[in-house]
């Protein structure tokens, strides 16, 4: 049984500890039914961390967002160069999204099928559960579950997270989980 708010933060740290990527809260009287949803069974998971990414493609979205760019691609900077590690279509705002699309029209380099090359102009930042080592993204890295946060009109690219910083969070995952 769960104390306080401190308790389950407590619960959360052990549950990642042991590669968990979160906990389950449940009503202790409701029954399990499964491949359904429903408000007695919630997932409690927290964001490892944040960081900031510039966009650098763009694809139109599925069901209601068929008709809007709401899939963006998104990288960090090495050594001068940006590499991706991400793509996420969760946590904009529609009205966002549809001011997104005219830009990401406005911006387009080159078509690749339904992906649009867009300038890496757009510095959102992108919270995610954990890094995971990627052979698909040039970075190495990829984000497990990541979704935006804000786009952030306060930053240009150049101040994009980097490479090193995806590693020191990575390592410190690692240590968190006791796989160094």
């Amino acid at each position: 049984m769960v104390r306080d708010a401190a308790h389950v933060d407590e619960l959360f740290d052990a549950a990642r500890a042991r590669a968990n990527e979160g906990l389950v809260v449940k009503d202790p009287d409701s029954i399990y039914t499964p491949g359904r949803r429903g408000k007695s069974w919630l997932k409690y998971k927290k964001a490892l961390a944040t960081l900031d990414c510039v966009v650098t493609a763009a694809e139109y979205g599925h069901g209601k967002r068929r008709n809007v760019l709401s899939d963006v691609t998104f990288a960090v900077r090495r050594e001068g160069e940006l590499v991706n590690i991400g793509k996420a279509y969760t946590g904009l705002t529609d009205a966002e999204i549809a001011t997104l699309t005219d830009f990401f029209l406005r911006t387009t380099i080159s078509r690749h099928g339904p992906v649009l090359v867009v300038e890496p102009k757009l510095v959102l930042e992108i919270a995610f559960d954990r890094l995971q080592e990627s052979k698909r993204h040039k970075s190495g890295y990829a984000m497990r579950f990541p979704r935006i946060v804000r786009i952030r009109d306060d930053k240009t690219v150049d101040e994009i997270s980097t490479i090193d910083e995806v590693r020191r969070i990575y390592e410190g995952q690692l240590k968190r989980e006791g796989q160094e």
